[in-house]
């Protein structure tokens, strides 16, 4: 598991690579909550295209990340989500909650 985190302007780039499971949840948590800390982020976008597998704990995950940049008074979106993480975001309810977007362009224009 591995976090690539990187800004387009104000908004916070998260590429998460691997799988986001219970054995990599808390990596991931401590990695993106530590740059929210210590930057000027307005918003952020989860970008999905390196994860192949993601089970409750990563929901748990992008649901934190979601409450803490609503504190902000940011946005959040997720980006490049294949078929088998679509249909767990969709099974959870999270898309209803939180946009998802073909690329992280769109998602940093529409927000």
């Amino acid at each position: 598991m591995k976090v690539n985190i990187s800004y387009k302007g104000t908004t916070l780039v998260a590429n998460v690579i691997g799988e986001l499971d219970h054995h990599s949840a808390e990596y991931v948590r401590q990695k993106i909550d530590s740059e929210l800390i210590k930057s000027s982020t307005k918003n952020m976008v989860f970008d999905f295209s390196n994860v192949s597998f993601m089970d409750s704990s990563g929901i748990g995950v992008i649901i934190g990340r979601y409450k803490n940049i609503q504190k902000l008074n940011g946005k959040l979106a997720i980006t490049n989500i294949n078929e088998q993480i679509k249909r767990i975001f969709e099974m959870s309810g999270l898309l209803k909650i939180i946009p998802a977007y073909q690329n992280i362009d769109d998602a940093i224009k529409k927000m």
